[in-house]
């Protein structure tokens, strides 16, 4: 009898063992700093496409994603990375997995870095998003350039991202950086201060500050403008002043080690071919391929892109967010 029980109890702990492996070759885990709209969309598809799989996506800030990435090393829990800004990524390639197995002839051979270490997802711009109707209901002026936004009639009505914080608002500053130099920058800044409201935490931030009514003006991204015009109606619209438009581009990637399980194979091959291409069509139609129209209602067609020289240095970010006190 005592046979017996030891022999049913070595099976259950190797059928438990079994179960728990079977369980973690099927669980993937993604980050992700997708705006809502987008990562619900992602979120769909995945499980649609991989009923038989959990995908857990996690939705983290840009510099929180960046961090956790940095911190937990080879031994995060993440398996794949998406949409995080490429200067980080450069910075990260030593825990990323050689992609240079998968086909990355549709992309802008610009935007796939030599080591191969991750692939392109986007390309977003930034631009001044303003409420047209409520500047003209406060009688305030419609700006044309980012000195007018000094005007003290805007003190409390204008928002921007922080750019310690979101992707966004460091594209902002390193525009302005190259337009002017990086003291007149900070010395811009110090006064642009006085009129914000808030700098927020995420790039989407001002946007949900305009849609909510707490500003009439936002530096904020060209996507997340468009989808409220086109989900809810809203009245904004997008101004670029004579500097251009900041952008920046992001990416995807496999943790290195992770790249051997056929699940995480499966879900960053179903990146590439549909994730990828359906964010461009619905979301975010700025170039990442050889070959990509915008189809988007009200996303501008024509963009004028500012001068974002060494906005993945990294040593550069260092020291400019190593200034930025707000």
């Amino acid at each position: 009898m005592k046979k017996i029980t030891a022999a049913l109890a070595a099976f259950c702990l190797l059928w438990g063992l079994v179960s728990c492996t079977k369980t973690e070759n099927n669980r993937v885990v993604i980050f992700t700093s997708t705006e809502d709209f987008r990562t619900e969309h992602m979120r769909e598809l995945l499980k649609e496409r991989f009923p038989e799989y959990t995908i857990d996506v996690q939705v983290l800030s840009t510099g929180n994603h960046a961090a956790k990435l940095k911190a937990e090393g080879a031994s995060t829990e993440a398996d794949i990375t998406i949409n995080l800004e490429t200067g980080y990524l450069e910075g990260l390639s030593d825990m990323l997995a050689d992609l240079s197995g998968y086909d990355s002839s549709a992309f802008l051979p610009e935007l796939v870095p030599a080591n191969h270490r991750f692939l392109p997802w986007d390309k977003s711009s930034g631009a001044i998003v303003i409420n047209r109707a409520k500047l003209v209901e406060l009688g305030l002026p419609i700006p044309a350039s980012y000195n007018d936004l000094l005007n003290p009639v805007y003190k409390g009505r204008l928002s921007m991202p922080n750019p310690k914080t979101s992707g966004t608002g460091y594209m902002f500053l390193v525009s302005l950086v190259n337009a002017w130099g990086e003291d007149a920058a900070f010395a811009y800044f110090d006064k642009f201060a006085q009129n914000v409201l808030q700098f927020t935490t995420s790039g989407s931030g001002p946007v949900n500050a305009l849609i909510q009514g707490e500003v009439v003006i936002g530096l904020g991204m060209t996507l997340t403008a468009t989808q409220a015009i086109n989900s809810k109606g809203l009245p904004l619209e997008m101004i670029f002043f004579p500097e251009g438009a900041p952008s920046i581009t992001t990416g995807m990637a496999i943790v290195k080690g992770k790249e051997t399980r056929a699940a995480v194979q499966k879900v960053f091959a179903f990146a590439m071919d549909t994730l990828v291409k359906d964010d461009k069509k619905l979301y975010c139609p700025e170039p990442i391929f050889k070959d990509q129209t915008n189809d988007i209602p009200n996303y501008p067609r024509t963009i004028p892109y500012a001068d974002m020289s060494g906005v993945y240095d990294l040593a550069l970010k260092d020291r400019l967010l190593s200034r930025w006190q707000y």
